[in-house]
C-alpha cells in the first residue's frame, strides 16, 4: 500500500505521527464501453458549449449556478481562502461512548501506520482507545476538504473512519407507515424466536459476492472459446490533410538534417557542393551540346538520302531518252 496523507494526531499535548492509507477497495470489475459494431472504444471530449473547442483540464474551473440562474466561477485561489484545519493535523476534539454514533454517518475507512522510530505514543493511544471503550471525534482534511471523522482501533491498529455532516443525512417520514397497528405480543414472541434460530456470530468470510464470481466464470469461459473476443485494430493511419501535415514535417526534418551534415564542415564544406553543381553544369552542357550536333548531322544525311532519291529516277530517264535517239 502507499500512503495518501501524512501528518500527526494532536492528543492534547501528545503528538502522534501517522501514515494515512486508503483501508478499503473495489474488486468490482470493470467494463469499458465500445461500439457495438466493430468493438471500438468509446472516448470522451471535455466540450465547452460555447467556442465548441476541447478543452484541457488544467483549463477548467469550477462554477456554482444559484436557484435564480446566477452563475459564479471560482479558481483554485479563491479555494485557497476559505478556512480549513490544519492540513497536516488531525485534532481530537472529545471522546464519546462507541454506542452513539450512527453507523448511517459513516463513510470511508482509512488505516493509520505510526510515522516514527519511537511509536510509544501511538500505542498509548490505541491502548487508551481500547480501554475506554470510546470513540475519538476529529477533524480530517483531505484534498482541500475538511471532515468531522471517528477515531478508533481495530486489531489494535488506529483507523479513522470519515463521517457525514449530520445535515448529510435526509430525514425521512413514510406515509405508508401512519396508523399501523402495533405487533401483538405472540407476533413479537414468535419472531423472537425466529430471529434466535437465526442468530450466530459475525463472520464476513462466510458470506462471498456471488455476482462477482459467476462474472467472473462467465468471462473465463468467454476467453477461453473466443465467444465475442474482440480482434485487434491496426493503428489508424493519417488520411487527407492529417498525412500531408505527417509529411511535410517529415520532410523538414529530413531537410534540417541534412543541411546540418552540409554546414557541419564550415565554409570549405559548403563550397565543395557548389564546385560539384559547377562540374555538373558543364558536363550537363556538354552533353547538350553533342546531342545537338548529332541532331544536325542526322537531320543532313536525311536531307541527302531524299535528294539522292529524286535525282536517280531523272537520271535513268535520261539515259532511256540517249538510247532512243541512238537507235
Amino acid at each position: 500500500m502507499r500512503s495518501i496523507w501524512k501528518g500527526s494526531i494532536a492528543f492534547g499535548l501528545v503528538n502522534v505521527p501517522v501514515k494515512v492509507y486508503t483501508a478499503t477497495e473495489d474488486h468490482d470489475i470493470r467494463f469499458h464501453q465500445v461500439h457495438a459494431k466493430d468493438g471500438g472504444r468509446i472516448k470522451y471530449d471535455r466540450v465547452c458549449t460555447v467556442c465548441g473547442q476541447s478543452v484541457q483540464y488544467t483549463d477548467i474551473d469550477k462554477a456554482y449556478e444559484s436557484p435564480d440562474g446566477d452563475k459564479i466561477v471560482l479558481s483554485d485561489e479563491d479555494f485557497a481562502k476559505l478556512p480549513v484545519a490544519e492540513k497536516h493535523e488531525i485534532p481530537v476534539l472529545q471522546f464519546v461512548p462507541s454506542d452513539q454514533i450512527d453507523p448511517v454517518l459513516f463513510e470511508k475507512s482509512y488505516y493509520l501506520e505510526p510515522d516514527s522510530s519511537t511509536p510509544k505514543a501511538y500505542v498509548l493511544l490505541a491502548r487508551t482507545l481500547e480501554e475506554i471503550e470510546r470513540t475519538a471525534l476529529v477533524y480530517f482534511t483531505l484534498r482541500q476538504k475538511t471532515r468531522l471523522a471517528a477515531l478508533r482501533v481495530r486489531e489494535g491498529i488506529l483507523v479513522l473512519q470519515t463521517l457525514l455532516w449530520p445535515d448529510e443525512v435526509r430525514s425521512v417520514e413514510f406515509e405508508s407507515l401512519d396508523g399501523v397497528a402495533e405487533p401483538r405480543s405472540q407476533e413479537i414472541k414468535m419472531a423472537e424466536t425466529l430471529v434466535e434460530a437465526m442468530s450466530d456470530d459475525f463472520d464476513p468470510d462466510q458470506f462471498t459476492d456471488e455476482y462477482q464470481i459467476e462474472l467472473k466464470r462467465l468471462l473465463d469461459e468467454a476467453i477461453a472459446s473466443g465467444t465475442g473476443k474482440v480482434p485487434e485494430q491496426p493503428e489508424p493511419v493519417p488520411s487527407g490533410m492529417d498525412a500531408e501535415v505527417v509529411d511535410l514535417v517529415a520532410a523538414l526534418q529530413r531537410s534540417l538534417e541534412a543541411s546540418g551534415r552540409r554546414t557541419a564542415g564550415g565554409d570549405g564544406a559548403a563550397a565543395e557542393p557548389k564546385k560539384t553543381a559547377k562540374k555538373a553544369a558543364a558536363k550537363s552542357g556538354a552533353a547538350k551540346s553533342t546531342a545537338s550536333k548529332s541532331t544536325e548531322k542526322s537531320t543532313a544525311s536525311k536531307s541527302a538520302s531524299k535528294s539522292a532519291a529524286k535525282k536517280a529516277p531523272a537520271k535513268k530517264a535520261a539515259k532511256k531518252t540517249a538510247a532512243r535517239k541512238g537507235a
